[in-house]
Parts: structure tokens; sequence; C-alpha cells
């Protein structure tokens, strides 16, 4: 009778393998079922990263592959690092961040808090809500890009009912003073229900009984919410900014079906003037240490970020 997965193996291969396969032991099979994950990971991701940092310290340009490679040092680095042009993208970016950010977690943070008063309809509204979620980024550009039209959007005519402004007077992706509102308008339409979804999660893990507890203390329900929602549903909102603060540093599609980094380079974000220089400049070497910087800042940032998150999870 086969009792250990080794003699359960040994037992379907050739006798001349299966006497190798017994003599193996459990942490030797289990390194033998993950090594082609890991090597798929080292080609997919470290290998890249590796060659990226190379080409970094070159004047490579994939365009002129026969041409020869040059040393520069840092010379990629301190020009990014003193490109005005680039610090301009850094702001647009920056700002992109923190609104969307901002809003995302409001709302979303209220929409949960309402949903988890149980009441008729729960489910369907929950759904709905998290519609926008289930787009892709470029059928949503697109379709806003609809929306914010001046003569024929839907977005201009409710803007224009409420104010009394004429709808054609102001195009949202057209002004350098209402786009970057409008990219961040779509992206907090787009992406509260994750933000909702997490924190439901959060609201529904807080044990009734807590609650309870408070009520025999005669706690108000303010002060139930600000001493037990909020800091048992905090390790949930900090995990929410994480992975939205994440993904929209690096936000690229969305940006590009609506406004195309205009008017002008207003709402160029990082990953528009990477792209530009990488692939329409064809600097390839500028282009590698502007991602080296990109991912040492994200990277950098997201340690520390966890740190916190880890130490509110702790208390």
């Amino acid at each position: 009778m086969l009792h250990s997965p080794i003699d359960r193996i040994a037992s379907a291969t050739p006798p001349a393998i299966a006497t190798r396969v017994r003599g193996l032991s459990d942490r030797a099979i289990a390194w033998l079922f993950v090594a082609p994950s890991i090597v798929l990971l080292l080609a997919i991701n470290i290998f890249p990263l590796i060659w990226t940092i190379r080409l970094s310290f070159t004047n490579f340009r994939v365009n002129r592959p026969n041409a020869p490679i040059e040393f520069v040092g840092l010379r990629n680095y301190i020009n990014i690092l003193t490109d005005s042009d680039i610090w301009q993208s850094m702001q647009a970016t920056a700002h992109f961040l923190i609104w969307t950010i901002v809003l995302q977690v409001l709302i979303g943070f209220s929409l949960a808090y309402l949903i988890n008063k149980k009441f008729r309809g729960n489910d369907l509204w929950t759904t709905i809500i998290v519609l926008p979620m289930m787009l892709s980024p470029a059928v949503v550009g697109n379709f806003w890009t609809f929306l914010y039209q001046p003569q024929i959007g839907l977005f201009n005519y409710v803007v224009g009912f409420l104010t009394g402004q004429d709808p054609s007077s102001f195009s949202m992706i057209a002004s350098t003073q209402l786009a970057p509102w409008a990219i961040v308008i779509v992206d907090t339409w787009m992406w509260t229900p994750f933000v909702m979804l997490i924190c439901l999660a959060g609201l529904r893990s807080i044990p009734n009984s807590i609650y309870e507890a408070a009520e025999c203390d005669r706690a108000s329900k303010w002060r139930q919410f600000w001493t037990i929602t909020i800091p048992m549903v905090l390790p949930f909102l900090m995990l929410a900014v994480l992975f939205r603060g994440i993904e929209n540093f690096k936000m690229f599609d969305l940006v590009v079906q609506l406004t195309g980094g205009g008017p002008g380079s207003i709402t160029e974000l990082t990953s528009i003037n990477l792209k530009r220089a990488a692939f329409e400049q064809w600097r390839t070497g500028y282009a590698s240490a502007y991602a080296v910087i990109l991912f040492v800042t994200v990277f950098g940032l997201a340690s520390i970020y966890v740190k916190a998150l880890n130490k509110v999870k702790q208390r």
C-alpha cells in the first residue's frame, strides 16, 4: 500500500527513474513543482528589470540596433531629474492620484456604509453600483468622450440644466482648467465600486457583539462610528488606497482615450510621457532610466505605506 506522495509518484514512473524519485524528500518534490513557476517569473519580470537597468546607463535606441552603444553613466538620470517637462507630468500625475483617491475613498466608504444597512433592494443596488468596474477602460474612455461633447453630450446638458449655463459654452476635455478634472471624474466613477467592495468587506467583518456592548454602555451612534467602525475598517481603507494608488500611478489607457495627454500637456501623466519617450522619440536608454525612477518611486512609497498598514493592523 502506497502511503507517501513520493511512493505514489515513483509507482507511476519507469523503474529507472522511480528509484531516484524515492530518494527525494518532500521539500525537493515541492521545489520540483514550483521550479517552472519560478523560471517563468524570472523570465517575465526579473530579467526585463535587470535589462532595463542596464540600458538606462546607455544611449541605446531601439530603432538603431546597429548603432554603437555608449555607456553614458548617470547622464540619463540627471537629464530626467532636471527636465521641467518631467516635473510637470509628475505634477499632473500627483493631481490625478490625490484627488481620485480622496474622492473614491469618501464616496466608496459612504456607499459601503449605506449598503451595509440592510434594506429592500440591497443586492440590486449593489450590482448596479459595481457595473462600471466591470467595463474595459478603453470602452469607458470612449463612452465618456461622447458624454463630454459640448453639443450632444449628456454631461454638459446636466451641468447646464443645474447651473443655467449654455451647455455648449464649455468643454470638459478641451479646457486646460477642466481637463484634469474630467479624467478625475471618470476614474472616480469607474473605480469607486472597487473601494466600496473592500470597505463593505471591512464593515461586515465587525462582530455585532461589539456594537451590542457599546449600546449597553450607552454609547451614541456617532461615538460607535468613530470608536468602533472607523478604527476597525481603517486597515481595509488603507488597503484600498494602496491598490488604487499603485494602479492610478501607472494610469495610461483611460487618459489616452479621453484627452491623449492634452490639451497641450496638461493631462500628460508620467506613463504617457514615458510611452512617448520610448516609442515615439525612440530614446530607449533615456526611457529605461525614466522607468527605473518611476519603479523606485512606487516601490519605495509602497514599502513605507505597507509598514504603516502593518502597524495599524497590529493595534
